[in-house]
């Protein structure tokens, strides 16, 4: 044995380590290396609400200091400071999409969505909108990637106005943001 005690991460000491090494904008999650010291009970909902031990985090900012630390491998999410890296449980995305500006027009047009946490993404060949369909229902769930390998759930209005600009390329109906064309769904899969 090392003599060395087991310690059991809380929500409150990852706030503190990140406070502690907060710098300006997002902090550097992808230089740290930290061991994994478990999972905490945190998860976030598919309408961007986070819970921890079961109760809604009602603290904007702090749900935006965790946000900052967010990292997600493969399937998994973690939230990682220089000294640990803890598992939670999300639902769908960690963000939702909650609006977006448009500048320009057709190929030359821009998409910038801002999502609940007031993180800011032009969608681009580095953050690409797709389009999951539930196999059942054929219901659209529409995504954007935010940063690193983060995505935010489009919501409804939101994606019904992303529709509202679409156009017909290659055989599918999408649009265009940075130079890319994003491609929603099968031009013959809609109704004549």
């Amino acid at each position: 044995m090392s003599g060395q005690k087991t310690v059991t991460p809380t929500a409150t000491d990852l706030a503190a380590s990140v406070s502690a090494a907060k710098t300006r904008g997002l902090p550097p999650v992808e230089s740290w290396n930290p061991p994994f010291c478990g999972d905490i009970d945190m998860e976030i909902m598919r309408d961007g609400t986070w819970f921890h031990e079961g109760t809604p985090i009602g603290r904007r900012g702090l749900v935006k200091l965790f946000a900052s630390i967010l990292i997600r491998e493969g399937h998994k999410y973690f939230l990682v400071t220089p000294v640990e890296k803890v598992g939670i449980r999300v639902e769908d995305a960690p963000f939702v999409a909650i609006d977006f500006e448009v500048e320009g027009e057709g190929r030359e047009q821009k998409i910038t969505f801002q999502t609940n946490l007031d993180d800011i993404a032009t969608a681009s060949d580095d953050l690409p909108i797709r389009v999951e369909r539930d196999s059942e229902t054929g219901e659209p769930s529409p995504y954007v990637r935010v940063r690193r390998n983060l995505e935010a759930l489009i919501d409804r209005k939101s994606f019904y106005r992303l529709v509202d600009l679409g156009e017909h390329h290659d055989g599918w109906f999408g649009v265009w943001s940075g130079g890319q064309f994003f491609g929603l769904i099968p031009s013959s899969e809609l109704p004549e």
